[in-house]
């Protein structure tokens, strides 16, 4: 019998019980759909989450002050002002593997220009700094060496301090007041959005690292000054040249773990810190972050998958039952066949192409659902989706193997069926 004979007396014996066949095709119409949503949603996931790391920059390590402690307390990491522009300079100079090395300290307040204000965050920064995070400008020229060498009042805007500020006017060559003290605008950075932790990136304004710790620290900050107040050591024995962070970055991936330990071991002995004592810093190695980060959203992918997939396997079983009651009920039909002349052989290939007719025919159902409930799940949610179409040709394959699986039993069964008995019946 050829295959065009086969498949037409498929569709036949499917035509005639058509709701049924529908409501066979349900389980599989709603795994694929399933599948190809959930994994679609865990590749989003993955690939926002490989965006933000790649604008942090992967190979790069980072270095906090350690907790300390005050009248027997144990303070916070970063409590302690261990870190200073000594110490980074000691990083670039000593450490060849280093590419570079910058340092910044932080605050916050109101910025002022003409009638107009906005409250944000401060950075003092050094000269690698804008390179290592990958900053660029979008107006303006940015800070000279004169202005890190010689705490020049200049200031670089985020682009929405720069929106609130100056709505469409010129900001370059503008005076703004941070803290009471007149700056002039030299630069626009470039919008960055969100951040890897839902914040506002662009909600930043830069001064030169020495601009910061000479003219803002302590200047019109109470945050600043209550701090210091609180510290382990009194403020005025805090270091002058203190930085809250140092970030470092390597050339090469397999420098880091390297690098991490030259530069442990050289603040360890910058800061004579004794064998067996406590480190009064940390070093953040953010490739093993993203590594951790990166297997556990796989692993999520994985899950989501997983759990979709029964729904494939339940659809799967569906079919084999309905196809085992199927060859109950034609069980004279079948033995008929065989005795003019049809073999076991027509008869299993017909009923395997009913499986798959019904498992193909839901999984096309279910990939464009899937693709519409993926396309919805990104217009009306905040969740990422990538709908990749290797995605689609899983589904296609999975659809094709639930019917060949799932339908091979009943098609077996039916082909073994003696034609004598089964006329009798």
């Amino acid at each position: 019998m050829k295959h065009t004979d086969i498949l037409g007396m498929a569709l036949f014996a499917l035509r005639g019980n058509w709701l049924r066949s529908i409501l066979t095709a349900l389980g599989v119409i709603i795994g694929i759909a399933a599948v190809i949503v959930m994994v679609s949603v865990g590749q989003g996931t993955q690939a926002e989450l490989d965006r933000i790391m790649a604008s942090l920059g992967s190979n790069r390590l980072e270095v906090f002050p350690g907790g300390g402690r005050g009248g027997g307390v144990r303070m916070a990491a970063g409590s302690l002002p261990s870190l200073t522009t000594g110490d980074m300079e000691a990083i670039r100079d000593e450490i060849p593997e280093v590419q570079y090395v910058a340092a910044n300290v932080r605050g916050g307040g109101q910025v002022v220009f003409a009638e107009r204000n906005w409250s944000t965050s401060w950075q003092g920064v050094s000269e690698d700094f804008m390179t290592v995070n990958d900053w660029r400008l979008d107006e303006g020229e940015g800070f000279t060496p004169r202005d890190y060498g010689t705490a020049g009042k200049s200031v670089v805007l985020g682009a929405t301090v720069r929106r609130e500020l100056f709505g469409e006017g010129e900001a370059v060559g503008a005076t703004v007041r941070i803290a009471q003290v007149p700056m002039t605008v030299v630069g626009v950075l470039a919008a960055k959005g969100q951040t890897g932790w839902g914040g506002d990136a662009d909600d930043v304004v830069m001064v030169p690292l020495d601009t910061a710790r000479r003219r803002l620290l302590g200047a019109g900050n109470p945050a600043a000054a209550a701090a210091a107040a609180t510290a382990a050591r009194p403020a005025a024995l805090m270091p002058t040249d203190r930085v809250n962070q140092i970030t470092v970055t390597v050339a090469r991936a397999e420098d880091l773990e390297f690098v991490q330990e030259e530069i442990t071991t050289l603040l360890r002995q910058r800061h004579r810190i004794q064998p067996g004592a406590e480190d009064d810093f940390s070093v953040r190695n953010l490739s093993q972050m993203v590594a951790t980060r990166t297997q556990t959203t796989r692993l999520m992918s994985l899950l989501l998958g997983a759990v979709a997939s029964i729904s494939l396997l339940v659809g799967g079983i569906g079919i084999m039952n309905i196809m085992l009651v199927s060859v109950t009920e034609r069980i004279r039909e079948i033995g008929l066949r065989m005795a003019v002349g049809g073999g076991p052989s027509s008869v299993r290939r017909q009923f395997l192409a009913e499986a798959m007719i019904i498992s193909l025919g839901g999984g096309a159902i279910g990939i464009a659902i899937g693709i519409a409930g993926a396309l919805a799940t990104a217009r009306f949610t905040d969740l990422p989706v990538v709908l990749d179409h290797n995605v689609i040709l899983m589904a296609t394959a999975f659809s094709v193997a639930t019917g060949l699986f799932f339908g091979y039993y009943p098609a077996r069964k039916a082909s073994r069926l003696d034609p004598i008995e089964a006329l009798r019946m």
